[in-house]
């Protein structure tokens, strides 16, 4: 048994070693996104991923995976490079209970390494039966392998965490998911005809060119309106995105803590200071990026 075992080893480090650079780099890159410390086995939901850590993990898999883990095997640190202290790495084997979400198939079996953290006796942890839930990507031409896309995409599977991830997972599967933010293209205040009466649009820089932009509306004697349009027509009654939804995760998660100075387009100092004021605005109203397993790109 070992050594059919260690033979499958050598098959899937050999596998990892040859990928081509294209196919290794859409594995890999996702990688930065994530903290360098997996979220301990079996910790409580309660106390684990935030809603952003669970979007990025969604956002950057092409497969989540309910799994029972039916074998593990420690590789030696010899064949470990980049172990962190403290840590395992675990070669394991596990059965697919089922396929959460996807966009290609994955078989009964699959295999894939993963690091976790030594116990309190700096012993690996046994997991064995233990139904976890990948977030991972296909290794090419190994349709029985898996590669997770970063160091915390193993989570103890409960109900509660299932439950948490449909919606997420329907909105990043959705024909209208919304795109990803990149940055800032241009931002405009326009002072009103009244005192205290302006408008500022914001326009967003988007990975697939899509439009996206912020609206800001200041009126005599009311409460700052905002809102998001998520097209080519800037829409007057857009409003701002729900917490805990994939549009809210695009801006909070990804757009710069203040206004970039080379895209305010106002020429005057006090327009300036309004586009920059209702950015912050808009910025303190989404609230924290909260993370706890992942980390920013």
């Amino acid at each position: 048994m070992k050594q059919q075992v260690n033979r499958k080893l050598r098959r899937f480090s050999k596998c990892l070693a040859v990928l081509p650079m294209a196919a290794a780099g859409l594995a890999l890159a996702p990688l930065q996104a994530f903290a360098q410390s997996p979220t301990p086995i079996g910790v409580d939901v309660a106390d684990g991923p935030t809603y952003a850590d669970l979007a990025t993990l969604s956002n950057a898999a092409d497969l989540v995976i309910r799994a029972k883990i039916r074998r593990q095997t420690a590789l030696e640190p010899e064949r470990a490079p980049g172990l962190a202290a403290g840590f395992a790495r675990l070669y394991i084997e596990a059965q697919t209970v089922a396929l959460i979400a996807g966009r290609s198939a994955v078989g009964q079996n699959i295999a894939y390494l993963v690091d976790v953290p030594l116990d309190a006796k700096a012993k690996v942890p046994k997991l064995k039966n233990r139904e976890m839930v990948l977030f991972a990507d296909t290794v090419p031409g190994r349709a029985a392998e898996v590669q997770l896309v970063g160091p915390g995409a193993q989570l103890a599977y409960t109900p509660a965490l299932e439950e948490r991830l449909r919606p997420i997972l329907t909105e990043v599967y959705a024909a209208d998911t919304p795109p990803r933010i990149t940055g800032i293209s241009d931002a405009l205040a326009v002072p009103g005809t009244l005192a205290g009466e302006s408008e500022t649009q914001i326009f967003l820089a988007t990975e697939d060119r899509s439009p996206v932009s912020i609206t800001i509306l200041r009126r005599p004697g009311q409460q700052v309106q905002w809102g998001v349009s998520w097209g080519e027509i800037i829409d007057s009654f857009a409003r701002p995105p729900a917490p805990d939804t994939l549009r809210w995760y695009r801006l909070a998660c990804a757009l710069p803590p203040e206004l970039p100075s080379n895209a305010n387009l106002a020429r005057e100092p006090a327009a300036r200071r309004l586009a920059a004021g209702d950015y912050a605005f808009v910025i303190a109203a989404l609230g924290p990026c909260e993370r706890r397993i992942t980390r920013a790109p």
